[in-house]
């Protein structure tokens, strides 16, 4: 079973903390995918890594390009996993019930990202968590502080004493 983790962004949006995020999974040697609701989002987002920093790339692919099965970052808005990931971020409300009981799951980690400030993706984080935990999925929630660092506010099942 792989963990969950809720990432509620308040003070930095999705689009600044994602790419720290893609770096560190591609440090512990991780293929990814990111999975949104819309093409326009993906296509935002695919325009946003080419940018990230000019010094630096972050290997990414979606199903226009070749081979996608060699990608380090896929993003898609389909519940496929070409590249054999290891952790797969949701946003943009993408839902992660369905991926986690088919071939599209990752191997390691799912990780929704959600706009604590936008009212449809926090009530969309609110019924994941719910549905996820009923299901008995181990989730941990991640809140931003004031500086943008990410706090532990709480994991399920709760640790017993």
């Amino acid at each position: 079973m792989v963990e969950i983790s809720f990432y509620h962004h308040q003070t930095r949006t999705i689009e600044d903390t994602l790419p720290k995020l893609l770096e560190l999974s591609l440090g512990r040697g991780w293929r990814v995918i990111v999975q949104a609701a819309s093409p326009q989002r993906l296509d935002a987002l695919d325009q946003r890594l080419w940018a990230y920093k000019p010094e630096s790339f972050l290997p990414h692919g979606s199903a226009r390009d070749a081979s996608p099965e060699t990608q380090q970052i896929y993003l898609t808005c389909a519940d496929d996993n070409p590249n054999g990931a290891d952790v797969r971020f949701f946003i943009e409300g993408a839902r992660i019930a369905p991926v986690l009981s088919g071939a599209a799951a990752p191997k390691t980690r799912a990780v929704l990202l959600f706009d604590g400030e936008n009212p449809d993706e926090l009530a969309n984080a609110r019924a994941q968590w719910k549905e996820l935990r009923d299901a008995g999925q181990t989730l941990v929630y991640q809140q931003q502080d004031e500086s943008g660092r990410w706090i532990e506010k709480a994991r399920e099942p709760k640790a017993k004493a």
